[in-house]
C-alpha cells in the first residue's frame, strides 16, 4: 500500500474515531446557556439562508462576539434541517472529526512522523477538555476555527518551502476564515512562526542557533497574516467594549487579573494531564485568588519555559509545543477579562494541540532505539487514548440537557452562582417555583450584584403571588443594571396589580421606544 494511501486511511480512521466518540451528542438538547440567546431565540436564524438571516450573520454581535462565519454555518443547518438540535450537534461533531483528521495530515506533512502525528490527533479527538467545544451548540465557533487553523497549517509547508503569492494567499484565506469564526486565532501567525523554527528549520543556522536575518524575513513574509490578526483583535475588543462585556480595572484590578491568569495556567495544565471535575463555568475568584494555585502556575511557567530554552538546540519541539500552548491561551487567559469566568474548557481546545506535540515528540525521542520500550510505549499510548475516550464519554453525558449540565457544575465546583442562577431558570421553566427560588436565592447570596438573579427571582415571586417582594427585586435588578429594560414592563405590571398606577406609568415611560 502506498504511503499516501496509508496516510489517507489513517486520517479517515481518526475522523471516524472522533465521530463515533461524540455520537451520543446528537440526542442532546440545546442548553439554557447561550444556545437560547444565539440559536433558539434568534428569529433571523429560523428562516435559514434568507436575506434577513445573512444580514444578521454578518452584523450580529450577540454574546459580545462578531463571528459571521459561525453564524452562517448555523444558517446552513437551519436551511437544511430547521432549528433542530440534532442537526446542530451533529455538525459540531463532524467539524471536530474533520479537525482531528486535518491536524494529523498537517503534522504528518510537516514532520513526516506518521505515528506521532496520529497520536497527537487522537489525543485531540479524545480529550475531555474538548467536550465543551463539541457538545455545546453555541461553541460552534471553536470547532469551526479549529478546522480553519488546521487547514492553514496543512497548506503552510508548501507556501514556506516553495513560496508564491498564491500559496501564501491560501494560508491567509484559511486564517481569515478562522478569525471570522472566532477571534482567538489572533496568535496564529506566531504559531506559524514557531513552525518555521521546528520542524521546518527555516529560522536557524546549521548549528541550531537562531539566525536574525531569517527570523526577520519569516516575520516580514507573514505581514498579511499579522494584519488580519490585528484587524480581528481590534474588532473583538471594540465589540466587547460596545456590548459592555469587558470588565474595567475598577471592577477587577490588574493584580487579581494577573494572579488569576497565572493560576489558570496551572489549572489548564492539570486538566490536560488529569481531566476531572470539568464544568461549564468556573467562578472567578475576584481578588481572592488562592496563593497556592498562583505559586503552582508561576512555577509551571518558569520551569516549562526554562526547560524549553535549555533543550532548544537538541529538542526544539519542546519549545514549539510549549510556546504554542502558552501563547494561544494569552488572549483568553483573563488579562483582558470578559465575562465572569476564571477560565473555560473550550479555551484549551486549540492550545491542547501544542502541549500534545511537546509530550508526544518527547516520549518518542526517549524511546528511540529501544524496540522493546517502544512497543510498551505504543501500548501505553493506546491505553491513554482509550482512558481519555472513556472520560470524554462521561463528561459528554453532563451536557445532555440544561438540568444535568448545571447540577454537574454545582457538584464539581464551589460557590458557582452562574450555575445556581441558570438552574433556577431551568426550574422556573419546569414550573418548580419553590426550587427555582431556592437556587436563585443561592445565586444572589454568592453574587449580590447579579441583576439577572434578582430579576428572575422577581419573576418567580410574581408567579407565587408575592408581588411586593417582586417589586423590590425588580427595582434592585434595575438599580444594578439600569440598561436591563427587560425588567421594566414586569415591574410596571406588578405595580399596576397593586393599584399603583402612577408608579407603573412612570416605569413604562422609561422604556426605550419600541420596547
Amino acid at each position: 500500500m502506498s504511503t499516501s494511501r496509508q496516510t489517507a486511511l489513517l486520517a479517515l480512521a481518526l475522523a471516524a474515531f472522533a465521530l463515533a466518540l461524540y455520537l451520543p451528542v446528537v440526542e442532546h438538547d440545546f442548553v439554557l446557556y447561550d444556545d437560547d440567546l444565539l440559536i433558539t431565540n434568534a428569529a433571523p436564524l429560523r428562516g435559514g439562508l434568507t436575506r434577513e438571516g445573512i444580514a444578521w450573520a454578518l452584523g450580529s454581535t450577540d454574546a459580545a462576539n462578531w463571528m459571521p462565519l459561525t453564524r452562517l454555518s448555523w444558517l446552513v443547518d437551519a436551511e437544511l434541517f430547521g432549528v433542530d438540535q440534532r442537526a446542530f450537534h451533529a455538525t459540531n461533531a463532524l467539524l471536530h472529526a474533520l479537525a482531528a483528521a486535518l491536524w494529523f495530515l498537517a503534522l504528518e506533512r510537516l514532520t513526516g512522523a506518521s505515528a506521532r502525528s496520529a497520536l497527537v490527533a487522537a489525543i485531540f479527538a479524545a480529550h475531555p477538555l474538548c467536550v465543551e467545544a463539541v457538545a455545546w451548540a453555541a461553541a460552534r465557533r471553536d470547532v469551526l476555527s479549529a478546522c480553519c487553523a488546521a487547514a492553514s497549517l496543512l497548506l503552510y509547508p508548501a507556501a514556506a518551502r516553495k513560496g508564491g503569492a498564491g500559496r501564501h494567499a491560501l494560508v491567509a484565506a484559511a486564517l481569515a476564515a478562522g478569525l471570522l469564526s472566532k477571534p482567538m486565532l489572533v496568535t496564529w501567525p506566531l504559531v506559524l512562526l514557531l513552525v518555521d523554527a521546528w520542524p521546518l528549520g527555516r529560522l536557524t543556522r546549521a548549528d541550531g542557533r537562531l539566525d536574525g536575518g531569517r527570523v526577520r524575513a519569516a516575520v516580514a513574509e507573514k505581514w498579511a497574516l499579522f494584519a488580519l490578526a490585528a484587524i480581528a483583535a481590534g474588532i473583538a475588543l471594540a465589540t466587547q467594549h460596545a456590548t459592555r462585556s469587558l470588565r474595567s480595572l475598577d471592577s477587577l484590578a490588574a493584580l487579581p487579573r494577573v494572579a488569576n491568569a497565572v493560576s489558570a495556567y496551572a489549572h489548564y495544565t492539570l486538566d490536560a494531564v488529569w481531566p476531572t471535575g470539568l464544568a461549564v463555568h468556573y467562578p472567578h475568584p475576584g481578588a481572592r485568588v488562592p496563593l497556592a494555585s498562583v505559586a503552582a502556575g508561576a512555577a509551571l511557567l518558569v520551569a516549562g519555559t526554562a526547560a524549553a530554552a535549555w533543550q532548544w538546540r537538541r529538542r526544539p519541539y519542546l519549545a514549539v509545543g510549549w510556546l504554542w500552548y502558552v501563547g494561544m491561551l494569552v488572549p483568553v487567559i483573563g488579562l483582558v477579562q470578559v465575562g465572569q469566568a476564571a477560565r473555560a474548557d473550550r479555551y484549551a481546545y486549540l492550545p491542547l494541540v501544542g502541549l500534545a506535540i511537546a509530550l508526544v515528540w518527547a516520549a518518542g525521542d526517549a524511546l528511540r532505539g529501544r524496540p522493546r520500550a517502544r512497543r510498551a510505549g505504543g501500548a501505553l499510548a493506546l491505553a491513554a487514548v482509550a482512558a481519555l475516550a472513556v472520560a470524554t464519554r462521561a463528561q459528554l453525558a453532563s451536557w445532555r440537557d440544561s438540568e444535568t449540565l448545571f447540577l454537574h457544575a454545582i457538584a464539581v465546583t464551589a460557590n458557582n452562582h452562574v450555575a445556581q442562577v441558570n438552574l433556577g431558570l431551568v426550574r422556573m421553566q419546569q414550573g418548580r417555583l419553590d426550587e427555582a427560588a431556592a437556587h436563585l436565592l443561592a445565586g444572589l447570596r454568592l453574587a449580590p450584584r447579579s441583576a439577572v438573579a434578582a430579576g428572575l427571582l422577581a419573576d418567580v415571586r410574581v408567579a407565587q403571588g408575592r408581588s411586593e417582594e417582586a417589586i423590590r427585586l425588580y427595582r434592585r435588578a434595575l438599580e444594578l443594571e439600569p440598561a436591563a429594560h427587560r425588567w421594566r414592563r414586569p415591574l410596571a405590571e406588578a405595580l399596576a396589580a397593586r393599584g399603583r398606577a402612577d408608579e407603573a406609568a412612570a416605569v413604562l415611560a422609561e422604556l426605550p421606544e419600541g420596547r
